[in-house]
């Protein structure tokens, strides 16, 4: 796909889009045209793409995961725990991350979302042990080609003053916003299109204080940026905000100003009613891990509600070391099964599965530019070829299928109008010897940390 001539996307088996039965057609990086049910593009001088037997769908959209994680999965000491024996289990080894760890963790969690349909993605670093920046998933995301918002973490309460994590990988307040501020100013972009924004995203209430939540919403709303954290995650997580601050973790969040069309916090698996009701007041986004969910038993979180209620809920694959895996459709079809088995089998369609994984993902990272195929959207697509045996005897409804069925890789992924997958091959990373030395830096981590 060149920059100045359109490129039809013509006749896929299935597209997620109304009206766009044969196609879409892209120019400069943007949708300009879909092409209806017996139609023809309007478009002139237009190159063709052949989607006869591909499904095409919006960029799938990543609002939540710490991409160090991959460094760090099937743990031996992480397994079967809950989250904050799982925690205490890790904090140790993520201690002793370096740079270049984290370089290759992000390049490797980049391109299994990119290999699993996924355009866009938000990467929540909250640990800096040894030097360690988010200056460097930016530069990883920039190489690979990837839509990114770089969630800058933070933790400041270490165990000595009540906090979860050990007092070895806190920082101080101070220089947690001071850093925050930098990285706004040198790096957010906030135009439409744009390839990488820069989040406010202190860790979780029982990881920071009180002083650090208010400032971190203050600088956030100064610089017009979005806010992140965890919330709610699972019982013991409500048990810490009653003891600790005389609140439901919603309660906790309106309180000190998390709440909002620019704020969506990760999990929300325990948010009671009345935390449903104030999110969907105010516009608040909820990141959805199923995957993480179960592998924490953490619970199956009311989606459902949530969304009935309007809450803007999105998708999200985790850390690698609570899913183990970054498959965006594996993780679309996850959201499905366990709504369905949670709360019966008219809980969730496969087509509001994928919706809550594209447009319910653009309007928690308060975006209007991706997550859907329509004209003056990015162009944002994928394609996945269904002439695998896994589809076989699924063509009657290929979208639902590509849901149903077990999880594939994608084909072709297009981010801004440029080709990053081909062939199922992701162009921008030679991806042998990444795994290679990933796969050396990881056991060595955990030999140190043994």
């Amino acid at each position: 796909m060149t920059e100045t001539q359109a490129t039809w996307i013509k006749d896929p088996l299935g597209i997620f889009a109304e009206g766009a039965e044969r196609g879409i057609v892209v120019r400069n990086g943007r949708i300009v045209e879909l092409v209806p049910a017996g139609g023809q593009p309007a478009t002139v001088d237009i190159a063709t793409y052949d989607a006869s037997t591909h499904v095409v769908l919006p960029g799938l959209i990543n609002t939540h995961h710490h991409f160090y994680q991959t460094l760090t999965r099937a743990l031996p000491a992480a397994l079967d725990r809950e989250l904050f024996p799982w925690l205490q289990a890790l904090y140790p080894v993520w201690a002793r991350l370096t740079p270049e760890n984290l370089h290759l963790g992000v390049s490797v969690a980049m391109s299994e979302l990119l290999l699993s349909g996924c355009t866009t993605s938000s990467h929540h670093l909250y640990i800096y042990p040894n030097g360690s920046r988010l200056d460097d998933s930016i530069a990883a995301a920039r190489r690979i080609g990837m839509r990114f918002h770089a969630s800058r973490g933070s933790m400041s309460v270490g165990q000595k003053d009540g906090g979860l994590p050990p007092d070895s990988v806190v920082e101080k307040e101070a220089d947690i916003l001071k850093d925050t501020q930098r990285l706004i100013e040198t790096y957010h972009d906030e135009g439409r299109y744009s390839m990488l924004r820069v989040v406010v995203a202190p860790c979780s209430p029982f990881s920071v204080s009180r002083d650090l939540m208010r400032e971190s919403a203050a600088m956030a709303r100064h610089y017009g940026v979005s806010l992140h954290t965890h919330l709610a995650e699972n019982v013991n997580d409500i048990a810490y905000s009653r003891e600790k601050f005389g609140m439901t973790p919603a309660e906790y969040a309106e309180d000190l100003g998390w709440i909002g069309h620019d704020v969506w916090h990760a999990h929300c698996v325990q948010l009671d009613d009345a935390g449903i009701r104030l999110f969907a007041r105010t516009g608040t986004g909820v990141a959805h891990c199923p995957c993480s969910n179960m592998r924490l038993a953490s619970g199956i979180a009311p989606v459902k509600k949530m969304r009935l209620a309007g809450v803007p809920v999105g998708l999200g694959v985790d850390g690698s070391a609570s899913n183990d895996g970054a498959q965006m459709v594996a993780e679309v079809r996850q959201a499905l099964l366990l709504q369905q088995v949670g709360f019966g089998p008219d809980a969730m369609t496969a087509r509001e599965a994928l919706e809550i994984a594209t447009l319910g993902g653009a309007k928690v990272l308060n975006r209007d530019d991706i997550g859907a195929l329509a004209p003056g959207m990015a162009a944002d697509f994928v394609s996945f070829d269904l002439r695998q045996p896994l589809f076989a005897g699924a063509l009657h409804d290929p979208v639902a299928a590509l849901v149903f069925c077990a999880p594939s890789q994608v084909s072709t992924s297009v981010i801004g109008g440029k080709v990053v997958v081909k062939d199922g091959v992701l162009n921008t990373v030679d991806l042998g010897p990444v795994i290679e030395r990933h796969n050396r830096l990881a056991q060595t981590l955990y030999e140190s940390a043994a």
